[in-house]
């Protein structure tokens, strides 16, 4: 083999792990299947979400702040912690925020079969399920992950993928409030989606940490409510 033919076929397969990655792996990519990054703009909304709960004492104390100034939420939750906390998830629907499907397990998705990533999204529909009476219609995969045949499970059971726009990086362990608060802020406009966290994934809820994203919440609804926008839940940026 030629050294010109052994260097395209390195080009070839480089190209195609890249493609991988954005499909799989970015945000915003729409390569694999469709799925909400963004809401429309012009209506002077954002969305603020929370993963990996419910866990205590996070997810109570953001509830408590959100109560506070009146500010509705979305919570994409794991089952496992449906099935610890059941309470936890009484409350926030309770006290009218969205609720959607995070996985039972928090799994990475890569490689996952299609009965896998069945057996994680309907385990966790009903542990919801049994807790508040509904089934969710919006999903967000782990880490923000998605795999092939995933789409078509979501699509059999009437589910919409949901990514989002904007993060604060609160998973990350050197982010101190302000960080979280300044990266949040960072890129936000009319149609955000913010991904923050609540919960601990597929830790053990005493090994995570979340008290710097309930200390920077309230600095970021202030200044979202600066900019003269409005909280809503992910099912509004869904709607016609």
């Amino acid at each position: 083999m030629s050294f010109a033919v052994f260097f395209v076929i390195i080009l070839i397969l480089v190209w195609v792990v890249a493609l991988l990655y954005y499909g799989c792996s970015v945000p915003s990519s729409q390569l694999l299947g469709p799925a909400l990054v963004r809401g429309t703009a012009g209506k002077g909304r954002v969305a603020l979400t929370f993963d990996d709960g419910p866990t205590p004492p996070y997810t109570d104390q953001i509830l408590d702040v959100l109560r506070k100034y009146g500010v509705t939420a979305t919570f994409f939750v794991n089952g496992k912690q449906v099935d610890r906390y059941p309470d936890l998830l009484r409350r926030i629907q309770q006290e009218h925020h969205a609720i959607g499907n995070h996985t039972y397990h928090h799994i990475f998705l890569y490689l996952k079969t299609k009965g896998r990533m069945r057996q994680e999204i309907d385990r966790t529909q009903e542990a919801i399920e049994r807790v508040t009476g509904l089934r969710p219609r919006i999903f967000r995969c782990p880490y923000g992950i998605r795999w092939f045949g995933l789409f078509s499970v979501l699509r059999e059971r009437g589910m919409v993928a949901i990514q989002w726009s904007d993060t604060g990086f609160d998973w990350v362990k050197k982010n101190k409030p302000a960080d979280i608060v300044q990266k949040t802020l960072k890129n936000l406009r009319d149609g955000s989606i913010i991904l923050l966290h609540d919960g601990c994934g597929a830790k053990e809820p005493g090994e995570v940490d979340h008290s710097f994203t309930v200390e920077a919440l309230p600095a970021i609804i202030e200044n979202v409510h600066r900019k003269g926008l409005k909280f809503v839940s992910v099912h509004e940026f869904l709607s016609p």
